[in-house]
Parts: C-alpha cells; structure tokens; sequence
C-alpha cells in the first residue's frame, strides 16, 4: 500500500512498514532550549501528520501535530503535543473549534493520541483509536479539532488540573496556527467521554481563571468519572481493576508523597504490577489485572492504607468540582454504567451547581459505559452546535431519559454517523456537510 504523493514525509513509508516512532523515540516531543520562558498555548514546532482508524484505514482530513507551551500540576512549564484537524479541501475559514479529550486512560506512550491515531501505529487497545469516528464527525460538521495528549509527556492519567492546562493551552496554540484559520474571537466547544469527561470538566472548571480570553461557547462531559478516588475503591478487585491499578501507576509520578508511601507500604509485587500497567494500552491491561485486590499487595491493607494523610490528600485533591465552569455544561451519564457510578457523577454535578455552574445533566436509563460514547454523539453535537450558534438555552436541570438516541434529530445523527462511518472505510475523504 502506498501513499498519496502529497503525503507528508514523515509517513511516507507504507504502513506494513515499522511505523511512526513511540513519543519517547521522537525528536519532535523534545521541547527547544528557552522554551519556558514562551507564553503558555505558544507553538513551538509543527508538522504534518496523516491518521488512521486503528492505524490502519487513512483518515483523508487535514491534520497536523503541534508541539507546544503548558503548564504541569504546580504551574511550571512543560510542552505537550495536539493534534489539530480540519475536513479535507477546507477553505482558510472562519469555524467552530471543538477541543476533544480523548479518554487516553493510560501511561503508556502508545495510548497517547499523538501517536494511537497516527497512521501505522502500533496502538492496538489504545481507547483513542475507538474515539476517531466521533472526531470524523465533528469535523464533518465543518469545525476545526484539537486533540491534545492531555496526559502530558509523562502519561499523567487521573492527576488534578494538568489535564485543563494542556487542552486549554492547545486550544491557544490551535487559535495560533495558521493553516486551521482560526483567531481570538473564534467559538471553542469543549468535549469528551470518560477519561476525557473527566478532562473536559477539569478544562471547563479552569477556563475561567488560567484563559479567560478563549471565546468557550459551552463544554460537554460524557460519564466524567465524578470522583476518581471512589471509582478507584470500588473497581479494586473486581473484572475492571485494571484502571485502579494504571491509575496509581500514574498517580504515584505526579505526587510524590504517594509514590513514597507505597515504597514503605507496598509489597514488591505491587511496584512489578504497576510497571508492567504503564507498559500497557488500557484494553491490554485489563484482562490481564482483572481481578487483582489491592490487599494482596499492602502490608496495612487497603482499607487502613486508603486512610492514611497522604493518601486522602490524593483523593481529595483530584477530585474535580469545587469551581464552577464559566460557560453551561452538559453531563451526559448512564443510569446502570459499569464502569462510572451515577451517584458519583450526581455528585459532581451538585458540587457544580452548588458553586454556581450552569449544569444540563441528561441521565440515561439504557446505556452502559462504551456503548453511550457512541448513543450520545449526535445530543452532543446538536447541544455544541446550538451553542456555536448561540441558540438560547433551556433551563438547567436534572433529566432522566430512556435513550438519549431516541429523538427524530438523534436518530437522523446517527444515520449521518453511519453514513461518515461507511465513508471512512471506503476510503472517501471527510468533507463538511
């Protein structure tokens, strides 16, 4: 298989061919000398990219992968990469710009997006290459896409606040390449499921204070975790283990009276577990940690070790909803989700409002966790779309449905979603509707 002649010269090799480089690998993560002393969202070094649905079938969209400025958990500056799109042939355009934070849900550099969706990435159970067919489909309704690797360089999956900064911040540097022709008045849509839920409300929840310039028109956050420190309790031991485990793994490299903790407190086959988790995608990992309790590997048991100071300054402090979002929200969860649980979502959204957020929470009866990411795509795009239009709102409130699919507009969404889908595999180029 070759490649169109216009194809960038970094992936210009066919994809039987060894692929695109691990970040660790790639000289083009390595931020320049002085890059500190930049404005937090500046540029610091672009390049043309070519993605792939599972590394595999091109994606024909404009895309390119940005290196630039941010900020880490105690605001000292870091870079981090996007990766922005547009539908092909766009014209240099006025557009929407949706920031979409993939659900990376690992340490791994092979879950980062920069890389799982890059064509020829050897990426398989990297839960961003699931989410590519949602990103085709805002980009099918003409906007412009940043999807920054809102883990950072060090694979920060769960830590506090980073995650904002680096969407934020990549949104900055999006309004600031031109090529996407964008600029400040440009309206911003904030979206993600998940892990990325979980990283949109930290965005939204920042916005206000660390970039009160971006013209943020509204923020959707799918099953966003709620209280990570309470999914980490009650997924320990169970099928879903897996992301508790992967969790600590990164948890323990951003702070570091966690990870001194577990040195004094942990057995030794714990420390093997949790680097053999970040070596992993997350859909590898979990198989393989299914099951795994914590209490086999701490010397004080994990109830007692949940209690200690240092782990509960942990838990509280990634625990997200003590700001209210500048701009309304809308928080989409499953009833009956396996993996989130609804009451921990329900109290985020009380957390929010009780700070003064404007939160439409839409609750569905039917969807379990995966299978909502895709049900919820069309509400979601109509709710960013309103926005964009600056379309007048409903009253915020707490509604519990059947099926967010279930409404004349969702269903014709998900016609659309299919026919896009089909388009994809065909290999036929993703244009704006």
């Amino acid at each position: 298989m070759s490649l169109p002649r216009d194809a960038p010269a970094d992936i210009a090799a066919p994809v039987g061919h060894r692929g695109p480089p691990r970040p660790e690998h790639d000289d083009f993560y390595r931020p320049p000398p002085g890059f500190e002393h930049r404005a937090p969202g500046t540029v610091l070094r672009t390049r043309e990219v070519q993605l792939a649905l599972f590394g595999r079938v091109p994606l024909r969209a404009s895309a390119w992968q940005l290196l630039y400025r941010t900020s880490d958990l105690h605001g000292g500056a870091e870079a981090a990469v996007t990766t922005v799109l547009l539908p092909a042939g766009a014209a240099v355009c006025a557009r929407p710009l949706v920031s979409f934070q993939c659900a990376i849900d690992g340490v791994s550099s092979r879950c980062f997006p920069s890389y799982a969706l890059r064509r020829g990435a050897r990426a398989l159970g990297a839960i961003p290459q699931l989410e590519l067919p949602v990103i085709a489909e805002a980009l099918a309704r003409g906007w412009a896409v940043s999807v920054p690797d809102h883990g950072g360089m060090g694979g920060h999956f769960g830590v506090a606040r980073e995650p904002g900064y680096r969407a934020l911040d990549a949104a900055r540097a999006a309004l600031g390449f031109a090529p996407l022709g964008l600029g400040p008045e440009t309206r911003i849509g904030l979206w993600g499921y998940s892990g990325g839920g979980l990283a949109t409300a930290w965005a939204a929840e920042l916005a206000g204070d660390y970039a009160p310039e971006l013209a943020i028109a509204g923020a959707v956050a799918g099953s966003p975790v709620g209280d990570p420190g309470a999914a980490f309790v009650r997924l320990n031991g169970s099928l879903l283990s897996g992301f508790s485990a992967v969790c600590v793994a990164a948890l323990q490299r951003a702070y570091p009276e966690l990870e001194r903790l577990l040195r004094v407190h942990a057995k030794p086959e714990f420390h093997t577990l949790l680097a053999d988790a970040a070596t992993r995608t997350t859909l590898n990992l979990l198989p393989r940690l299914a099951g795994k309790n914590l209490d086999r590997y701490s010397r004080l048991g994990f109830t007692e070790l949940l209690h200690r100071t240092e782990m509960r300054r942990v838990l509280d402090d990634i625990r997200p909803g003590a700001h209210a979002p500048t701009m309304p929200v809308l928080i989409l969860q499953g009833v009956n989700d396996e993996l989130i649980a609804v009451r921990d979502v329900d109290g985020h959204v009380d957390r929010y409002r009780a700070a003064g957020a404007e939160i439409h929470y839409l609750r569905d009866r039917l969807s379990l966790h995966l299978a909502l990411l895709y049900l919820g795509t069309p509400v979601t795009m109509n709710w960013l779309a309103d926005r964009f239009a600056n379309k007048p709102l409903p009253p915020a409130t707490t509604r519990t449905v059947w099926s967010v699919a279930w409404t004349p507009r969702e269903v014709l969404g998900h016609l659309r979603c299919a026919v896009l889908l089909a388009r994809i595999l065909c290999g036929r180029p993703i244009i704006e509707r």
